[in-house]
Formats: structure tokens, sequence, C-alpha cells
């Protein structure tokens, strides 16, 4: 039993999981949502959020390049509390650089910081939750872990943009931005201190007797087995075309919401954003993904595969009906966003299946599950970056038109890669554990 393992037995999970996947979620939310939001009430134009968000987003995608190399620190804890204390000086910046006359670059240059940190203290959190429990704790405890990440972008997306929102009317959008990084940099950092305190293990575990050229020899093999898999590059193209339209709608989305009418936009305040997405948006998407997955585990995901890829094309027709009928009420509005997230959760369990059933499987399966979910997010990133300029020269009508469209090659494929069948049955209760991981 690893040290980690030992520290762990007298202390009860709920002390330390929920505590150490919201700061997870909070810290990705932060990244990934918040800063476009935040952007957009600043006057940034479309086409440079979703460039700036999406080169972000990359450090998620290509964290499984040096997770192997956390194994030569003394432990897991240690990266983990680190990392949080990092984050948390790392929000402060924020509210600091916001003040500052170059106040895009400097945050820019803070959110890189922030999102490495954050994407290294995702790979030693799952670390050391599985170090820690054995596989039948993992297996009891995964809801925790699911809910507590979940229950994070209720805050950010709900708590703090309604909070955004009120300061702006009274402060101005850039003081009552550095207000919510000061909040949140002070909560990160109670956090932190108490994730020192409460997570097992200790912060001066030893060395384990590996080296650094052994390390880089494993992710050498480990990569290599994952291309040499049969039909792998017709999977990866399927993997990128899944999320093609899903990365540029879920970009654009939000901030057409925020756009001014005259603009072609809905005119929503920061504070609406934050009550709809945080509340009927956030249950919504939980929804839809529990229902997602019971759906897939009863028909398999061989013959559920075509209903979940059209159910990813909702969001992209929900937006494109916004942009034409551009209602004014926000009950109307609401139901849209219910009806946009509902597909989304529902659709997006079938790649985390079809990676843990088609791709993961053989020698290396959770380095290469790490992998594949590496390429999702490549896919997801890609279609982010290039979203804000297709919209920009397209206009939001034709944009939202175009996304529908870019959900067709994924459903013609889907014809020719192979996808497991009646064995989803049994690994479908599995995608549970993932989610908050596949999510990024």
């Amino acid at each position: 039993m690893s040290q980690e393992s030992s520290a762990a037995a007298g202390r009860s999970p709920i002390r330390w999981i929920p505590s150490l996947y919201f700061v997870q979620g909070m810290q990705f939310f932060v990244v990934m949502l918040i800063a476009g939001l935040m952007f957009k009430n600043m006057g940034v134009a479309n086409d440079q959020i979703a460039r700036w968000t999406g080169l972000l987003g990359l450090a998620w995608a290509i964290k499984p390049l040096w997770s192997p190399f956390l194994e030569l620190a003394r432990s897991k804890k240690l990266i983990v509390v680190a990392m949080q204390f990092t984050g948390a000086a790392g929000l402060g910046l924020m509210a600091l650089a916001l003040q500052l006359p170059m106040w895009f670059a400097a945050s820019i240059g803070v959110l890189f910081v922030l999102a490495y940190a954050s994407a290294t203290h995702d790979i030693a959190c799952d670390g050391l939750y599985m170090a820690a429990l054995d596989a039948k704790s993992q297996a009891a405890y995964a809801g925790w872990q699911g809910a507590f990440f979940n229950a994070s972008k209720f805050l950010t997306l709900g708590g703090l943009l309604v909070l955004a929102g009120h300061l702006e009317t009274r402060y101005g959008v850039f003081n009552a931005w550095s207000i919510i990084f000061v909040l949140l940099a002070v909560l990160l950092a109670l956090l932190a201190a108490y994730n020192a305190y409460a997570l097992p293990g200790t912060l001066n575990t030893e060395t384990a007797d590996i080296s650094a050229a052994g390390v880089a020899r494993t992710l050498r093999e480990v990569i290599g087995d994952f291309l040499r898999k049969p039909g792998i590059w017709l999977a990866i193209l399927f993997i990128v075309l899944f999320r093609f339209a899903e990365g540029q709608v879920q970009t654009i989305g939000p901030l057409f919401l925020i756009e001014a009418r005259d603009k072609g936009g809905l005119g929503l305040s920061t504070e609406q954003v934050g009550g709809v997405y945080g509340t009927v948006g956030t249950a919504a998407f939980l929804v839809g993904s529990i229902l997602g997955g019971y759906f897939t585990s009863w028909l398999s995901l061989k013959r559920a595969m075509p209903v979940l890829i059209l159910m990813m094309a909702v969001p992209n027709v929900t937006f494109y009906y916004l942009s034409v009928s551009l209602p004014q009420d926000m009950f109307h509005i609401s139901a849209a966003v219910a009806v946009e997230m509902f597909g989304y959760g529902f659709g997006f369990v079938g790649m985390i299946l079809y990676i843990m059933q088609a791709v993961a499987p053989g020698k290396f399966q959770t380095a290469h599950y790490a992998l594949g979910s590496g390429v999702m997010q490549l896919g997801f990133i890609f279609s982010k970056t290039i979203s804000g300029d297709i919209q920009v020269a397209m206009g939001y009508q034709s944009f939202f038109l175009w996304t529908i469209a870019c959900g067709v090659p994924a459903l013609v494929l889907m014809f020719f890669v192979k996808i497991p069948g009646a064995q989803a049955a049994e690994a479908a209760p599995a995608a549970g554990d993932a989610a908050p991981a596949a999510s990024r």
C-alpha cells in the first residue's frame, strides 16, 4: 500500500474529496468559461476572445505529455497543494492585471499561468484520488467527485456572474471583475490551506524509485502503441469532427446572449446570463448527461451513436432559432438555454464512451484514455479558436446555420469507424467516473 493510501486509511474521504474536486472544477471554469464572458463585457471582439481562450484550453489537451513526469515528485499531495496556492496567487494577480494600461495582454499572461497550473493540478488530483482509495472506494465516491466538480460550475456560472452583474452597475466593469478575482483568490487560498491539512499523504514522502529516462521511455511506448492501434487515424478524425460544431457554438453562443441587439445579439446583462446558465442551464446539462448515459447503456453505444450525434446538433439549432427570432422575455430565453444544455449533455456522453470503449482498451488503457481525451480537447480547441473569425465574417444567423452543417461529417463518418456494440451496456456505468476529466 502506498504511503498516501496508508495515510488515508483512518481518514474519511468525505473530508477531502469535496474540497479537492470543487477546486479542480473552479479553476477550470474560471479560465475556460468566465474569462470569455468577462472579456466580452470589456469590449473585446469575438474573434480575439475565441482565439485566446482557445489557446488557453490547449493546456488541458496536452497535459498527458507531462503527466508521467509528475511521478518523480515527492508526493501527489505536494503537487496538488502547490498548484492550488499557485492558482490563488494567479487569481490575485488577475485582479491587479485588470487595473493596468495593458490589461488585456497582462490578463492573458496570467490566465496562461492559471491554465497550466490547473492542468497540472488535475493530473495530481486524479492521481491522488486513485492512490488513496481502493477500487471499491473509487467507485463509491465517484458520485461525490462529479457532484462537487459540477458544483463549482454553479458557483462560477451562477453566483459569480450574478454578483459581477451587480458590481458592474455600481463600480464599473473593470473594478467589478477585480473584486471578483480577489474574492476567488481568497476562496482558493482558504481551500488550499484546508487541503494541505485534510488531503491524505504527507508533504515529505520519499521519491519513488523511478527516473526521468524511464518515464520518457514509457511515454514513448504508450504513444507508439496508441498510434499503432487498428483504425486509429480514422478514430482520431471522428473524435475531432464530433466536437467540431460544438467547440464553435459553445464559444460564440454565450457571447451572442450578451451582444447588443443592434449587433444581432440578445442584449442580456451579465447578471441575466449568469442566472440562466447557473440555474436551468447547468441543471439541464446534468439531467441530459445522466439520461444520455442510461439511454446508451440500454441501447448499446453502436445503436445509440446516431441519436447522440443528432443531440449534439440541438445547441446549434437552438442558437440559430434564437438568432432568427430574437426573443425578449427571459422565460423564452431560459427555456431555449435549457433545451440547448440538455441536448449538449445528452449527446456528449457518446464521445466519452467512444473513447473508453473503442480507443482506450489495450495494454495501456488508462494512458490511452488520457491520450484520447487529449485528442478530443484538441478538436474542441481548434474549432473554438477559429469560431470567432468565422462569426465575425458571417454574422450570427449565418454562423449558427454553419455550425449545424458542421455536424454532418461526424454523422457520415460514424458509418466507417468501429463502434462497440453490446458490451457498451456493461461499460457504460464507468462514464460517470470519467465525466469530470472528459469534460475538459
